[in-house]
């Protein structure tokens, strides 16, 4: 039978959940030498539940697998630059970029705690790029990848 082919959704969430793991296994450390406010814990402040991490790991996993990995996917063609890791990078920084306007409207002026403030916000910068390039870079694999099944499923030489 023929094989289907994934929807780019499909390859938003699969990149989605690579980049989350990648950006999880980041916080990790984080969270054991408490270097910045882990963003889990941020999430939970964000939504009035300070300290519960278990919340704020479910959102983190929940929004970059179901959100920002399937909108990746939507959106890619469109991003500007040439590199799927670098299109990752433009879309994450671009999804923090909504995340800090929605804290500084939404959220408590405290929700940075005075001694974390700056560190913090490059800890989210600096995940955030790192779930970007993932994000980027499996994506791209999946499209690669289904590019030469499909080229070989033809049965032909591919076209390039």
């Amino acid at each position: 039978g023929a094989k289907v082919m994934m929807s780019r959704v499909q390859k938003g969430m699969i990149a989605g959940v690579a980049a989350t793991v990648a950006v999880s296994l980041l916080e990790i450390p984080n969270l054991f030498l408490n270097w910045f406010d882990p963003f889990q814990g941020v999430i939970a402040t964000m939504i009035g539940m300070p300290g519960n991490m278990a919340v704020g790991w479910a959102i983190h996993a929940f929004s970059g697998v179901f959100i920002l990995g399937p909108l990746f996917g939507l959106m890619c063609p469109r991003l500007p630059t040439d590199t799927p890791e670098t299109k990752g990078i433009v879309f994450a920084v671009g999804a923090w970029v909504v995340m800090m306007g929605a804290i500084l409207m939404l959220g408590d002026y405290r929700t940075f705690s005075a001694a974390a403030g700056f560190g913090t916000i490059g800890w989210l910068l600096i995940t955030h790029a790192v779930f970007g390039i993932v994000l980027g870079n499996v994506y791209a694999r999946l499209v690669t990848r289904e590019k030469r099944q499909a080229a070989h499923f033809m049965g032909g030489a591919t076209a390039h």
